[in-house]
């Protein structure tokens, strides 16, 4: 396997309704691991928890995510957006079709001053989408 660079998401408790969004936005496969499952004894109320998921879409993208341990804090989205990027516009803008259900759009999916058509959306599970579609010249 090569090397890959990609997002790994925390949760607060709904991280597999938001691995499965992701899958229905996105495709692909998903992968979910509870606590519970572990084999070890999983901390009270955690049982049913994911303590790993990962998404691996037929565009190659890969997803993974998890609920925050008993007694992390978790900030959702601070400091943190998941990138989308090319040059097929019609795949880009399912998914930004998809991913906007329910969000909250800081940035609508339009032609910006660079030449590219990008967009930017916080998503229900507070998780910040940029979409950019490369404009072939």
């Amino acid at each position: 396997m090569t090397s890959r660079l990609n997002p790994y998401l925390s949760f607060s408790g709904n991280a597999k309704q938001a691995l499965e969004f992701y899958q229905q936005a996105l495709g692909g496969t998903l992968d979910l691991n509870t606590y519970g499952g572990s084999g070890a004894e999983a901390p009270p109320g955690y049982a049913d928890k994911i303590m790993h998921g990962m998404l691996e879409t037929p565009s190659g993208f890969t997803l993974m995510a998890a609920d925050n341990p008993p007694g992390t804090e978790l900030t959702p989205g601070n400091g943190f957006a998941v990138s989308l990027s090319g040059d097929d516009a019609g795949e880009l803008r399912g998914y930004w079709d998809k991913l906007t259900d329910g969000s909250t759009v800081s940035v609508p999916l339009e032609k910006q001053m660079w030449g590219d058509v990008f967009g930017m959306c916080t998503d229900r599970f507070g998780i910040t989408w940029m979409v950019n579609i490369t404009e072939r010249s």
